[in-house]
């Protein structure tokens, strides 16, 4: 593959010097032009350049295992350890992780609901079970607030908001925009965190206004609420951290292209 790259540039760059950037012999690349590639080489060279295409379309997002995905959903064969060795061998890396923080204030908490739950992330049906949760997003601004409501049937967001404040108001903003979005039939269970923000009689009121089942998880158990936590760590792995938002409105616009236009297609 470095001698098709020097192929493929040599127009633009004198050879001696691609040999040199890429550690290979001038000898060794006018004897590769002498002779046919084989058939491996031609296939290996097709698949890279479909794994390459996919990466771009994820903006460098996605790693081996869901370039392997689309992969199969074009119609290819091959396996999975082929996509991660190709992919390492020209350089073609998902986006770096970071750690997550958490950010939710349960200390005022009062009167929490039971755990339906379970940890039970499940769901037979769609706007039969739902998880809420909130995060922040970092801009030259300060911070803006994430409020999200994710259907745990096709892990679809179905309602969200943003504000400078992680407040009540914001919490209800995304359950209201679900429902009207959705529209669910009474009993949808709907599952958060004990945050002040969800035990707050305001949105408590609304809960019982569209005749959910209140689900709440243990206090300083994460993983009662895993789906919700899963979420923000892509959008900010996979989004969030590559960029630097120099407004509140431009970080708005920004995960409203990851939510509508990537994640949820």
């Amino acid at each position: 593959m470095k001698y098709l790259f020097i192929q493929e540039h040599s127009k633009e760059h004198a050879i001696v010097r691609l040999c040199e950037a890429l550690e290979v012999s001038e000898s060794g690349f006018y004897d590769w032009l002498d002779r046919e590639p084989s058939k491996r080489e031609l296939e290996n060279i097709r698949l890279v350049r479909l794994i390459e295409r996919f990466h771009r379309d994820s903006g460098d997002i996605y790693g081996s295992p869901k370039i392997h995905a689309d992969l199969v959903d074009e119609g290819e064969t091959c396996s999975k350890n082929k996509v991660a060795r190709l992919m390492h061998k020209h350089g073609i890396q998902s986006k770096l992780r970071r750690k997550f923080v958490i950010t939710t204030d349960s200390k005022s908490t009062h009167s929490p609901a039971p755990d339906l739950l379970g940890r039970d992330f499940e769901a037979n049906e769609a706007n039969k079970c739902w998880v809420s949760d909130t995060t922040f997003i970092p801009t030259r601004q300060g911070w803006i607030y994430l409020a999200i409501i994710l259907d745990l049937y096709s892990r679809a967001i179905v309602g969200w908001s943003m504000s400078s404040k992680n407040d009540a108001q914001l919490v209800c903003d995304a359950l209201k925009n679900a429902v009207l979005c959705r529209r669910p039939k009474p009993g949808l269970i709907l599952h958060s965190d004990q945050g002040s923000t969800y035990a707050s009689g305001k949105y408590q009121a609304l809960i019982n206004e569209y005749r959910m089942v209140c689900s709440m998880a243990r206090k300083g158990e994460c993983l009662d609420n895993a789906v919700a936590e899963s979420f923000f760590g892509s959008l900010k792995n996979e989004w969030v951290y590559h960029e630097d938002y120099k407004s509140r409105a431009e970080a708005r616009q920004s995960v409203f292209k990851y939510i509508e236009v990537f994640y949820n297609r």
